[in-house]
């Protein structure tokens, strides 16, 4: 985390609480769109621990890292017995066919020089990948700095547990909250995710 993230999230008194405990956090591109993607499709509406697990067997159906050929080519049975739903079997053989389109470039190079609106918009073509699955490949597959994921559930109740006692707030009083946070929204979305998951 660079000085400027660091001086732009002290200004908010509560953010600057939560550098301090939690020291530097990081929004760091992934080495692999794909593969992140994919951890995205398989966490959806899953805890972490249950996300994880699953995970571990997926990669072990694969025989490796996901690539679109070895999720298209794996048992469908096998790909079930790991802990996937049907429906999550069909979103990432959707996603893996996407990322095996010519046409479409779904790498940090080939997105970047587009709006992060314009690649959520270019990625929920895809059946399976939600507003939510977007907003996370925008944070960890593409490194993106300023994202507010609101719809996320743990970032809801976490900014509600930070900034307002648990209790409710509307999404447009924690846009206000993320404000302060611009343009380094996705570090502030890091430090929440960390207070509340500990």
């Amino acid at each position: 985390m660079d000085d400027d993230v660091a001086a732009t999230l002290r200004e908010d008194p509560t953010m600057a609480a939560l550098v301090d405990r939690h020291g530097p956090l990081d929004v760091a591109p992934a080495d692999d769109e794909f593969g992140r993607l994919c951890t995205s499709i398989v966490n959806q509406q899953l805890s972490t621990a249950s996300a994880n697990a699953i995970r571990e067997r997926f990669l072990d159906v694969l025989g490796g890292e996901p690539t679109p050929d070895r999720v298209l080519a794996a048992d469908e049975d096998a790909l079930r017995e790991a802990g996937l739903s049907g429906t999550k079997v069909e979103y990432l053989r959707n996603v893996a066919t996407a990322f095996r389109d010519d046409e479409r470039d779904f790498t940090r190079e080939g997105l970047a020089g587009v709006s992060d609106e314009a690649v959520a918009d270019r990625l929920t073509e895809i059946r399976g990948v939600g507003e939510w699955t977007a907003r996370m490949f925008l944070i960890f597959a593409l490194g993106r700095e300023d994202v507010l994921p609101l719809g996320d559930l743990a970032v809801r109740k976490g900014i509600e547990q930070v900034y307002h006692s648990g209790e409710e707030l509307s999404r447009a009083e924690m846009r206000e909250i993320g404000e302060a946070w611009r343009p380094y929204r996705s570090y502030g979305t890091r430090y929440i995710w960390a207070e509340y998951e500990s």
